[in-house]
């Protein structure tokens, strides 16, 4: 372990290309105990923060030959497929400083069925459910069962591989896109079928150490291309936080059924989970249940909680390494934060690159507003779309009503060919709330 102190500065790799790692290196190059950052592949608006370095997030000798060459202290992940194809373990191996989990911890993301059985066997709350590897066995099964349920790809599908299927009809659809003709590849070599859960969805993060943890504030996300939830699922077209949803009380109660059962559940079978633990959860009358784990965080959910972490992240993030977590304390902004994604027209679908984007200058002139870029590239002084989550437009305010009005008006003032991007961010924060001060009497 080679850990530094603010008089000797640490070097620091960032893998990924997201608008998750450019908060990421926003926060990082804050921290007094940093040298020199890089990212790898980064984009863009990375590249004013961050020296970028030509190689790809999955190319691990690459990235490794260029972490000894470096002397890079620090390596901090990203996206989820280095982590489940065994980056971790490769670093490790070289003796290299790394954060996040190994590949057997990371099966919580990689596949939905291990989760599924993981959680089964702890006593963790999840929708009941069934797993197949066999598409005849799994059309069969839908002769018993009630609808709507909910079809999942195994395995890896950037944020596209879950169905809500309200008939037998659209479940039959779904099993045969992800089975027959594997549109997520090995992705769909197993399915899981549950039930549909009803309630409200919530992320909550850790970050823990194998054995310690810390709970990060809570966020919402927003799946759906459309307004209202609706059309196709996305990787995420925005976030705030904290969100109401989860109260104190019921963060306890994530906490107590879910994040430590979790935790102690992984150490216990001889896989200890370091790094971030996301748990996308459904809020039931019934009390919280899993909907899915994630294992880094999440995208643009950390464009929503890091803008609100008041503690070094650095440090967080070598305590998780070194396992010391229990000497850290977390210390948040009293403010909401809110990130409105700003996509290319397409997406989830196909979508057009190369579009000139106009209006970032101006944008950053907004006091508390943060542009984080997710699919961009920047030629000379010039920056053009590259992906189909282009920009993360994320406004901290006094409160959530504030955090939107800040947010759209920055919004406003971006523009590119075709641009997209829902008007409801944060709505159901602004519902909850009055529909909370009707049941108090405040109205």
């Amino acid at each position: 372990m080679r850990s530094k102190k603010k008089d000797n500065p640490i070097n620091i790799l960032v893998l990924g290309s997201g608008g998750r790692e450019h908060a990421l290196c926003w926060k990082i190059k804050q921290s007094q105990i940093v040298d020199k950052l890089y990212c790898a592949p980064g984009n863009g608006g990375i590249s004013e923060i961050a020296e970028i370095v030509d190689i790809k997030s999955d190319d691990t000798e690459g990235l490794l030959k260029f972490a000894k060459e470096n002397d890079i202290d620090l390596t901090v992940v990203g996206p989820e497929a280095p982590l489940t194809e065994g980056i971790v373990d490769r670093f490790e191996k070289e003796g290299l400083v790394i954060f996040g989990p190994n590949k057997l911890a990371a099966q919580l993301e990689g596949s939905k069925v291990f989760a599924k059985e993981f959680m089964y066997e702890n006593n963790i709350p999840t929708a009941p459910f069934e797993t197949f590897d066999n598409i005849d066995d799994a059309r069969e099964f839908l002769n018993h069962v009630q609808f709507p349920l909910v079809i999942k790809a195994d395995g890896l599908a950037s944020g596209k591989g879950v169905y809500i299927s309200g008939s037998k009809k659209e479940a039959e659809e779904a099993l045969k896109q992800i089975m027959a003709d594997k549109i997520f590849g090995e992705a769909g070599e197993k399915v899981v079928i549950e039930e549909c859960l009803k309630g409200e969805e919530a992320s909550v993060l850790a970050i823990s150490d194998g054995e310690n943890y810390v709970i990060l504030d809570a966020a919402q996300d927003h799946k759906r291309i459309f307004d209202d939830d609706l059309g196709p699922n996305t990787g995420g077209m925005g976030a705030y936080s904290p969100t109401p949803v989860i109260s104190d009380t019921m963060l306890v109660m994530v906490e107590e059924q879910i994040i430590k059962p979790t935790i102690d559940g992984m150490s216990n079978q001889g896989t200890p989970f370091k790094g971030v633990l996301y748990a996308g959860i459904m809020i039931t009358d019934e009390g919280p249940y899993v909907l899915e784990y994630n294992v880094r965080f999440g995208d643009p959910e950390a464009q929503a909680i890091i803008p609100r972490l008041k503690t070094d992240l650095v440090e967080i993030m070598l305590a998780s390494c070194e396992g010391n977590l229990n000497k850290i304390r977390l210390e948040w902004e009293n403010k909401a934060c809110v990130c409105v994604v700003i996509s290319s027209s397409g997406y989830p679908g196909k979508f057009q690159k190369g579009k000139e984007i106009k209006g970032l200058d101006l944008a950053k002139t907004k006091p508390n507003v943060y542009v984080f870029h997710s699919g961009t590239k920047k030629e000379e002084e010039t920056f053009f779309t590259s992906g189909g989550r282009v920009l993360g437009v994320t406004a901290l305010g006094r409160n959530i009503e504030e955090a939107i009005g800040n947010a759209y008006d920055s919004v406003e003032l971006i523009k590119f060919d075709r641009c997209f991007f829902r008007r409801d961010i944060g709505a159901k924060a602004l519902k909850y709330n009055r529909q909370t001060r009707r049941v108090s009497g405040r109205i």
